[in-house]
């Protein structure tokens, strides 16, 4: 195992400070906004661009590797986003902070490409799965620890996007200091939507609607929890347990994927999360049942993505993969980017409850269009399926490509050793 992560700690340790930095960014704009007086709609709007530009830097940032190499877009990117992050508190303006939004979005994807590639390079086949699994689990400590932080200061000042800033630059010194190569940036092309649909309907819609979910519950939580008086670290709290939850969820959910039918499990845990954003929207006055609601939300949120690509991977061919995958997050990304945009209408219109409204009605839809797929195609045998790997939400075509491609292997394995 120490060999294993001999030659990634660098990029670990630079993703956890990163992560540090951009979680705190992303609950600051809730709890700063709301102290600047913004509706409901305009922050929907600045969480959105940062959605928009994490998907054109995704589509971008590979032509941009090639033609400067990896090491230069790193520290370019590195150095606009922790300017961006300063911004926030000089340019207090709905407007403002959504262009401020889209360049860290951008630059964010561009940092994950670039460190995926990284990362992926330094893996073999037998040891991808396990410095895959790090890297997600060293990105969710990363955010949860961030909200943490964010107790150290007051969002009235600019002394926590300064923080922020700092932890963005400090990151990129253990990365760009190691010894490491620099591999070439490949990513595939990604496969049109109707084709992708036309192989896997459930894993394209269901990936759509998930995107709205993740972005609603990322960037539209702290406005939430301003809405309905939560403290600043009740609030930070509330975004941590979003997240938390996904580290306790993962494994079993991950377990039960390798051994039933992925469409049920995808619509049992769509239900789930349903029933969870029904009792965090009856439950609004108790700051206790709040939280386990977000926990069990969000603790559904991330497993049902990395359970979506694994149900899409077995109805797909395995030459298909690497374009479906970049569809995928193309697919993701445009969820995510409507997703804010309608929770912030339906808060201002009906109020913070609508929050959990909007999430538990998405929950519903993806588990009544998993229902209606189980009638329309068989379901593909246990054992011939592709083995799950807990990818994050935010993660680049890069990754899900890598997590793809080691999903086929490790089930052609498990299917040689009990042949």
């Amino acid at each position: 195992m120490a060999q294993i992560f001999s030659g990634i700690w660098a990029l670990l340790i630079g993703i956890v400070f990163i992560m540090l930095g951009n979680g705190m960014h992303f609950t600051l704009i809730g709890l700063r906004g709301d102290i600047e007086g913004f509706s409901a709609t305009e922050l929907a709007i600045v969480a959105s661009g940062y959605f928009l530009g994490f998907l054109s830097g995704a589509r971008l940032t590979p032509g941009m590797i090639k033609r400067v190499g990896h090491v230069r877009v790193f520290a370019a990117l590195g150095s606009f986003m922790s300017a961006a992050l300063i911004a926030f508190p000089l340019l207090t303006d709905p407007i403002l902070w959504t262009v401020l939004r889209i360049l860290v979005g951008f630059c964010m994807s561009g940092v994950y490409v670039t460190a995926e590639s990284w990362l992926n390079a330094s893996a073999t086949n037998e040891t991808r799965g396990k410095v895959l699994s790090a890297y997600m689990i060293a990105q969710t400590l990363g955010i949860i620890g961030a909200q943490g932080l964010l107790t150290l200061g007051d969002a009235a000042t600019a002394g926590l996007f300064i923080g922020a800033s700092i932890l963005v630059s400090i990151s990129f010194g253990p990365i760009l200091l190691s010894v490491t190569p620099t591999p070439a940036a490949e990513v595939t092309r990604p496969m049109p939507l109707r084709d992708l649909f036309r192989g896997s309907p459930l894993g394209t819609v269901g990936i759509f609607l998930l995107g709205t979910i993740y972005a609603t519950q990322s960037g539209m939580g702290a406005v939430y929890g301003a809405q309905v008086g939560m403290s600043a670290n009740e609030i930070s709290l509330f975004i941590a347990m979003l997240f938390g939850g996904a580290l306790l969820l993962q494994f079993p959910i991950g377990w039960l994927s390798d051994r039933m039918d992925r469409r049920k499990l995808i619509l049992g845990c769509s239900a789930l999360g349903a029933t969870f954003c029904i009792l965090g929207w009856i439950n609004g006055p108790s700051i206790v049942l709040l939280m386990g609601a977000a926990f069990l939300t969000g603790g559904v949120t991330t497993p049902l993505y990395a359970l979506i690509l694994a149900y899409t991977n077995d109805t797909l061919d395995a030459e298909d993969m690497p374009a479906a995958s970049g569809g995928l997050v193309l697919t993701f990304g445009i969820g995510a980017i409507l997703g804010p945009l309608a929770a912030g209408a339906a808060m201002e219109a009906l109020g913070p409850q609508a929050f959990w409204m909007v999430l538990g009605v998405t929950f519903v839809a993806i588990a009544a269009y998993s229902a209606y797929r189980m009638t329309q195609r068989p379901a593909s045998p246990v054992s011939e399926t592709d083995s799950y790997l807990g990818v994050l939400p935010t993660a680049s075509p890069v990754a899900v490509e890598a997590a793809g491609a080691w999903a086929v292997e490790q089930g052609e394995i498990e299917r040689g050793a009990g042949a």
